[in-house]
């Protein structure tokens, strides 16, 4: 009887101390639409999640499908307009390109404004809130979460010594707002897809063009290009969203697990974004540390505090008081209270 007593108590302390069960997910598959496929935050991070990571954490209860939006031969500004539709389930694009949907979706990314990596992270994640609502109120669909390329800065086939420089040349720009800075300094902003820019350069249909400092390293810019000013002018964030009737028929679990797990993605591509960066520089000049694109033979100019004065000074200028003019009054009001508070500026209505 001692022993049946004995038994049964360490049986009962083990089955306290034991795990509890692994969560049961239903069988779910996505259909996921990510960022440009041959760039490094797609490729290292939001493809392993959605078809590998996501499975590991379901006990292979959620796969995935995943394509860049660029191999379905799309141009980045239509996805948010398409999922809502309900012809996309979960995608991704760069926040600057949707200006033409909303000023304010240029809030968190207005050139110029930011120029390093932690503060693009702060305001980006204290504008959640704000994107989220108009994200639902505009397209239908739910923010999931921010990832962001590497330092957008200027690529140059032409010799220069700072930003001024920029007065008087054809610069390829990504949104609205890399458009406005671009003419406030003095050149003409061209507006085209990524995949165009190359034989732009070559053409010398454009003379300068902005984008993330591995991204054009990789996409070959280097090679048509001579110089590259050290200058972030935008950050390029990547807005995650999912159709919200497509988030509502997901089982409660599986919506969970995404929530909590996206903060994964988001922490890993920001985590990176830093390092990335620094990898353009070195390895379009071609320096022994470059180890994650091609050496290239560029003159890199790291900007002065005459460049960051100017940037400073077109921002508060002009370039803020005309996006505040087309944004609403709400819109002005979200800004000042997150963006604008952690970078110090004031946009008037």
């Amino acid at each position: 009887m001692q022993r049946l007593a004995t038994f049964a108590a360490v049986a009962a302390g083990l089955a306290l101390a034991a795990p509890a069960a692994a969560q049961d997910y239903p069988k779910t598959h996505l259909k996921v639409v990510g960022s440009i496929s041959v760039l490094p935050p797609y490729k290292d991070y939001e493809l392993p999640f959605w078809t590998k990571h996501l499975a590991a954490k379901s006990n292979g209860a959620i796969t995935a499908d995943a394509k860049g939006f660029n191999e379905m031969g799309l141009k980045g500004p239509e996805v948010l307009r398409l999922m809502g539709q309900g012809v996309m389930q979960i995608g991704a694009t760069v926040m600057g390109y949707l200006a033409a949907d909303d000023p304010a979706t240029e809030a968190v990314d207005m050139a110029g404004l930011v120029t390093d990596v932690e503060t693009s992270r702060k305001i980006t994640e204290a504008s959640k809130p704000m994107y989220d609502k108009l994200f639902m109120a505009k397209f239908g669909v739910k923010l999931l979460g921010f990832g962001t390329y590497p330092a957008q800065v200027l690529y140059c086939n032409a010799e220069i010594k700072g930003l001024a420089d920029i007065k008087g040349k054809k610069v390829r720009v990504a949104g609205r707002s890399q458009s406005e800075l671009v003419a406030a300094l003095g050149g003409t902003p061209v507006t085209m897809a990524f995949g165009e820019v190359v034989p732009a350069m070559q053409n010398k249909t454009v003379d300068c063009g902005i984008t993330g400092t591995l991204s054009g390293n990789i996409a070959k810019w280097n090679e048509v290009s001579t110089h590259l000013l050290g200058l972030p002018l935008s950050w390029g964030q990547i807005a995650y969203a999912v159709n919200a009737k497509a988030w509502e028929g997901l089982d409660p679990k599986v919506r969970a697990l995404i929530a909590a797990e996206i903060k994964t993605l988001e922490k890993d591509v920001w985590d990176a974004a830093g390092y990335h960066t620094q990898q353009g520089y070195d390895c379009n000049g071609g320096l022994d540390s470059c180890k994650l694109g091609t050496k290239g033979k560029m003159k890199v100019v790291m900007a002065s505090d005459a460049d960051k004065a100017l940037l400073r000074k077109t921002i508060v200028e002009v370039t803020l008081p005309k996006w505040a003019a087309r944004c609403s009054a709400e819109c002005v009001k979200d800004f000042n209270e997150t963006i604008g508070k952690a970078v110090d500026v004031v946009a008037k209505k």
